[in-house]
């Protein structure tokens, strides 16, 4: 399955799934039902009250005010995915989001470009022409996405255990650094996928900061090596918190 690189803040690079066509067509058609139930709300708590179908009401009153009604329906994707980040209702219930293909988070124009591009991909062709792209496209691309040079991705990641703060702790543990309890969940996570891609990529002054960082944070001197300094507050940590 295709996967795309997303360079975190923590400049960690975490590999993502692409998302198929499958799950694509779920979120879509969740996203078909929403619009159907605000349809069907707005005819009966608004259009029918008012009636707007009555001879006292011209045709051009009548049409601005069932434009005025269905904006949201026809800017449902782009008012969704500009104010959730790159999500729908949809696609929030099937964990999809919409990516930039250098991995950077997507802006207003690109969710303007896809919903611009929809003409094409799905009302114009009955979702064909978007279903063939996304099938033939190497990540799974509609129109809108290649235009937009844009992807959606499947938050939904098989995470093993050293993607997570957990670590295997033995029952005998003896923990070093009481004080590693001043980081949070959000600060281990950071600092064990620093240090597994440090590792990794033998960036010894990549660890040799990061222990400086954690030094001065935590108030912790170090003892023995950068790398057994590191996973030895790693451990600490999940021994503390009940994380093991």
């Amino acid at each position: 399955m295709a996967e795309i690189s997303i360079n975190t803040t923590q400049n960690v690079n975490i590999n993502f799934k692409i998302a198929d066509v499958g799950v694509r067509m779920g979120a879509y058609a969740v996203d078909l039902v929403m619009k159907f139930c605000y349809i069907l709300f707005i005819n009966w708590a608004v259009i029918d009250r008012i009636g707007i179908d009555e001879f006292t009401w011209d045709n051009w009153s009548v049409m601005s005010i069932y434009i005025i009604f269905y904006l949201p329906v026809m800017f449902y994707s782009i008012i969704q995915e500009s104010l959730m980040e790159g999500q729908s209702i949809g696609k929030k219930l099937f964990s999809l989001k919409v990516v930039k293909i250098d991995g950077y988070q997507a802006s207003f124009t690109d969710y303007l470009i896809r919903w611009v591009f929809r003409l094409v991909d799905v009302t114009g062709t009955s979702c064909l022409a978007g279903g063939i792209s996304i099938l033939v496209s190497k990540i799974h691309q509609r129109i809108g996405d290649i235009a937009a040079g844009t992807a959606v991705i499947n938050l939904k990641n098989n995470i093993n255990i050293s993607h997570t703060i957990l670590e295997e702790i033995a029952q005998d543990y003896v923990p070093l650094y009481p004080n590693v309890v001043r980081f949070s969940d959000n600060d281990m996570r950071i600092i064990k996928e620093t240090y597994l891609n440090a590792r990794k990529n033998n960036d010894y002054i990549t660890l040799q900061k990061l222990v400086n960082k954690i030094e001065e944070v935590s108030g912790i001197k170090r003892e023995g090596n950068d790398i057994s300094f590191i996973s030895r507050v790693i451990r600490d940590y999940n021994y503390y918190t009940g994380e093991g």
